[in-house]
This record gives C-alpha cells, structure tokens and sequence, in this order.
C-alpha cells in the first residue's frame, strides 16, 4: 500500500517504478480513500498499542493506492524493497529511504506474512479485481 503522504506527495509513480524493477507482477491496484472506522479495521491489530489512534487518523487522511503484487519470495522481498520502518534507519535504494517522511509518515506499507497479504489483499479487492 501506498500511504497518504506518499500519494500528497507526488511519490506513486517513483514507487511504481521501484516496484516493477524489482521484479514484482502487480495482480491488483486502485486509489482508494478508507474512512477512519475501514481504517481501524485494517488496523485491529495494533488497537491495544500507544499510537493505534494516530495511525488510523493519518491512513483516512486522505488517498492511498492498495496493490497486489506476485513474485517467488514476495513478502520477504518487498519488505527488503521497502526497508526499515524509520527512514533514518533504512537501507540506500530502499523506497522508505527515498520517499519516507518519518517513522509515521513511512510512505509505504507491506504484508509481514503471506497469510496476513491474503487477508489485507481480500481487504481492499474482491476477486474480480485482482488479474
């Protein structure tokens, strides 16, 4: 997914770009904008944690583009693709690390686990919408 800042930003293009020379197959894509209630959901996970509130604030901030994307090895790579949640600590040619604001303004999200895409992926597409 791409975050809200990312998107105000400008960044979608160089993201996609990114992306695709990693070598990673886009199944599905949209710009979308969820409510703060379809952003606590995606969320649920963290609601016990400090900044749960901040978090769904800043998600229906404004829009974002969720993604489905297939490669051998997919959600290791992508997280490797993306880098450390705190720009300051991610890795040259990572996406935080070119387009990061900050540790909450972190432009990107990935899948931790390949159970957790297929949830997240069934979460913003249904299966007409994934190719």
């Amino acid at each position: 997914m791409i975050k809200p800042d990312a998107v105000q930003n400008g960044h979608i293009g160089g993201i996609l770009d990114m992306i695709c020379k990693a070598g990673f197959r886009i199944v599905a894509l949209k710009q979308t904008r969820l409510s703060a209630e379809k952003a606590g959901e995606f969320y649920a996970v963290h609601k016990e944690r400090p900044f749960y509130g901040e978090l769904v604030e800043f998600m229906s901030s404004g829009h974002l583009v969720a993604a489905i994307l297939e490669k051998d090895n997919a959600v290791e790579d992508f997280r490797n693709l993306i880098g450390a949640t705190n720009p300051a600590n991610a890795a040259e040619g990572t996406i935080r690390k070119k387009y990061a604001e900050s540790i909450g303004h972190n432009a990107v999200h990935g899948s931790d686990s390949d159970e957790n895409a297929q949830i997240e992926g069934d979460f913003f597409f249904s299966g007409l919408e994934k190719f």
